[in-house]
């Protein structure tokens, strides 16, 4: 799909951060916009900047985990442009700091509930109103390049077991809609300069409540803005995928050395199992 002019184009977590960054790219190239989030007045001003780039947007507010309100957003997509083309399951919170002993049942709770059911409810709505479309689309999920390997030393393994889940959930995804015309991509973006690290503030009654974080939301500025990406390049970058059908978006470049050690493990891992596994067998 590489021209998506006129196409219709749902995001989720849209108000800011990554995912208005791809609504503005997706419009700037012609589509229009189904804006999705949970917060009103944030979401509503994304409408209206969407709509100065001279596209048709609409807003619906949006909690990813729970399922109804994500079939409510496809359902603003039907009703307002009459298709769904490209499905952008993006909203995303953090959970950095904790060891993994430490995290609480609610916390694993908003975590997963976001996280993975947020792409999961996103899949089961969306892929079927584009494949209703006839005309082939693209569905991305966001992930992170923690979903390719454990940053050591930020306490992180909850956040990146929920975006290893993303990676599998798109793989699989990417397998089963094939010769469908249907693509798929993962987003595997390394710092943005968003507002992830205060995603704590918005979790909802039934996950907790909000609640401060002060070792997550210090991460903000230690060591991390001077790397952090602007939003607007990350949009860019997945417009680009979409359009040449890329199913890896990667956007940083310094966790190469890390990704590849973690790979190299693993092959080690399958040198021993042929050096060893004959010796086993015969005893």
């Amino acid at each position: 799909m590489r021209d998506i002019r006129g196409k219709t184009a749902i995001v989720t977590g849209a108000a800011s951060g990554i995912g208005l960054g791809i609504a503005t790219a997706l419009a700037s190239a012609g589509a229009n916009l189904v804006l999705a989030d949970l917060r009103p007045d944030p979401l509503e001003a994304a409408r209206r900047k969407i709509e100065a780039l001279g596209v048709r947007a609409a807003a619906a507010v949006t909690d990813v985990s729970d399922p109804a309100a994500v079939e409510a957003a496809g359902k603003v997509a039907i009703d307002t442009f009459g298709a769904l083309h490209i499905a952008v399951n993006n909203a995303g919170v953090a959970m950095h700091g904790t060891p993994v002993e430490q995290v609480t049942v609610p916390e694993w709770n908003w975590l997963i509930g976001v996280n993975v059911m947020g792409v999961i409810h996103g899949i089961r709505t969306f892929v079927p109103l584009i494949r209703a479309a006839g005309q082939g689309g693209h569905v991305v999920n966001t992930g992170s390049v923690s979903s390719l390997f454990v940053r050591e030393g930020r306490e992180q393994g909850a956040y990146a077991m929920s975006k290893y889940a993303v990676l599998a959930l798109s793989e699989a995804l990417e397998q089963e809609l094939k010769g469908t015309g249907i693509g798929v991509s993962i987003l595997c973006p390394g710092g943005v300069n968003t507002s992830i690290f205060q995603s704590a503030a918005t979790r909802p009654d039934r996950f907790g409540g909000a609640y401060h974080r002060p070792r997550q939301e210090a991460m903000q500025t230690a060591g991390f803005a001077g790397t952090a990406l602007d939003p607007a390049i990350v949009g860019r970058r997945v417009l680009r995928a979409i359009q040449d059908e890329e199913f890896y978006i990667l956007t940083h470049t310094a966790e190469r050395a890390a990704i590849t050690d973690r790979f190299r493990r693993i092959e080690a891992a399958f040198d021993r199992a042929d050096a060893v596994m004959p010796t086993l067998s015969t005893r």
